[in-house]
């Protein structure tokens, strides 16, 4: 399947076979194709909670607008964008610097000056945070999605739940921020796809304000 094949049929899919379930190793590689996605100074500010377990689905889909294809997809995902994703002392950060070392495009006496540069750039305040994680982790939830439909897995992002209800059910840290959920799984074939939303063409998206 080539990439304008995949863009082309990935759809939002509403309706997903409940009793036909994604092989975990088609899990594991759709979430490590979509860890190829770029982001700020490779900072990689995204986790993911990945629900499988049928009681778990339905404890989100009560946060969700009740919304069927919560607990009825295979697999949802709670996407996390991760508000410390550049502060000193992150995981990652850290992983990211050293791996930095070892490329030979870093040393450690850049170390201050990586932190004051990620500091300078997503710290200022609590927006300019928020837009660095969650533009970033946007990055990352579209090519999920685009990976999914490469393995022939169908998709659903949604941005209809109750974000605080979310974190205090699933007992999300603090420093999390969650986009979207999405929900993986096949289409029921018993259903009628509905058509192909309008999309803007390339004159409706060119602007000049000059």
């Amino acid at each position: 399947m080539d990439f304008e094949q995949i863009i082309s049929d990935r759809r939002a899919v509403n309706f997903f076979n409940p009793d036909k379930k994604i092989d975990p190793d088609l899990i594991k590689k759709m979430v490590e194709l979509a860890a190829k996605t770029p982001s700020s100074f490779n900072l990689q500010p995204w986790n993911l909670i990945v629900l499988t377990d049928k009681q778990d689905k339905l404890r989100l889909q009560s946060c969700a607008m009740n919304q069927p294809k919560v607990s009825e997809a295979p697999v949802t995902m709670i996407v996390l964008a991760d508000n410390e994703g550049f502060k000193e002392g992150n995981k990652t950060v850290e992983q990211v610097f050293q791996e930095n070392i070892k490329s030979g495009s870093m040393t450690e006496k850049q170390r201050d000056w990586f932190k004051k540069v990620r500091t300078n750039l997503y710290g200022k305040d609590e927006l300019i945070t928020r837009a660095f994680s969650c533009k970033n982790t946007g990055f990352f939830a579209m090519a999920l999605m685009l990976a999914a439909k490469s393995l022939g897995i169908d998709s659903h992002p949604m941005d209809g739940f109750n974000h605080d209800k979310v974190v205090k059910e699933f007992n999300i840290p603090q420093n999390y921020y969650i986009p979207l959920l999405i929900s993986f799984g096949y289409f029921d074939e018993t259903k009628t796809l509905s058509k192909p939303k309008w999309r803007k063409t390339y004159n409706d998206i060119l602007v000049n304000f000059n």
